[in-house]
């Protein structure tokens, strides 16, 4: 900061253009400063679904903070384009095409990295896949198997093989769930469940990480805007093709992506991302068919927009 100081006095004595050189480079020096003091400065940081959405949000989020980021997902070509962008703001970035429904992929994953970048800091398992149709609807049930693999096995898998590198560092792991994992929601019956795992394996991994020094910091979002919903299974098994009409009222991408990053920083255990999910959460114990109504009700508006 002294150094900064010295060039704004250095400034103020030269002419116009030198005076303007100096104070972009001592604008530089400030950026690079508060870099440097960041939590995620230079830290090793795996993001899995990282390709679009909330993923890809979170790695332009973090990329200012100078990282080392892995960004993984299936198109390499969507991840090419976010190192790019991630680069050009500060963060060094590996791209990783990973299949995260495939266990020996996520291994080779965890081992990229660790032969990439000598350590692991940060593990965010963010894939996700989601579904619209009733349980009867469905004529191919191994959407359900699918959606558990992507949504649920691909976090056991990747927090697994990523285990011993995390308690070395002391890092940590975030899981983006859904508040879809805190209640119920209709269409939505093998997406819930896949959350209600997440939930469930990843409050439990926190108890045995207790004395290990490795945070589990679980992410509830609402509805946010992401090609996810376009992507989600039909009853056929068909991708849906379209986003709900009232996406509009969907909270963004890029802020929801903001709060991720606060929650990671303070290592806290839960955040939920809506005032609607968080006291919905406990209101459901004393009044559960309220909640089960307001959950039916949001299903109603996003009729697609085709429709």
């Amino acid at each position: 900061m002294n150094a900064l100081a010295s060039l704004m006095q250095t400034a103020y004595k030269q002419s116009f253009p030198e005076a303007s050189r100096l104070i972009l480079a001592g604008w530089r020096a400030l950026e690079t400063h508060k870099a440097h003091m960041s939590i995620f400065f230079k830290k090793v940081i795996i993001i899995t679904g990282a390709s679009e959405g909330i993923g890809r949000a979170l790695a332009l989020a973090l990329a200012p903070q100078q990282p080392k980021l892995i960004l993984a997902a299936r198109n390499e070509q969507r991840l090419l384009t976010l190192a790019a962008e991630c680069e050009q703001v500060g963060a060094t970035s590996c791209v990783l095409p990973t299949d995260v429904t495939d266990e020996q992929a996520c291994q080779r994953l965890i081992q990229q990295t660790i032969e990439t970048f000598g350590a692991l800091d940060v593990l965010v398992n963010n894939a996700g896949i989601s579904m619209r149709a009733t349980l009867e609807e469905v004529s191919d049930l191994s959407i359900f198997d699918h959606i558990m693999k992507v949504n649920y096995l691909s976090g056991v898998y990747c927090t697994k093989y990523a285990l011993p590198h995390l308690k070395q560092s002391k890092g940590r792991v975030v899981a983006v769930a859904s508040v879809a994992g805190l209640t119920g929601v209709p269409t939505r019956t093998g997406y819930c469940a896949s959350k209600h795992a997440m939930m469930g394996f990843f409050e439990s991994l926190r108890m045995e990480l207790e004395d290990a020094g490795v945070s589990i910091t679980i992410i509830a979002p609402d509805f946010v805007v992401s090609k996810i919903h376009e992507r989600s299974f039909d009853a056929r098994g068909q991708r849906v093709g379209e986003s709900p009409a009232n996406q509009h009222t969907y909270q963004t991408s890029e802020s929801c992506a903001v709060m991720i990053l606060n929650a990671m920083e303070k290592r806290q255990r839960l955040l939920v991302t809506s005032w609607r999910g968080y006291w919905g959460r406990l209101v459901r114990i004393v009044l559960p068919k309220l909640i089960d109504g307001i959950a039916k009700k949001a299903v109603k508006e996003e009729k697609s927009i085709t429709e």
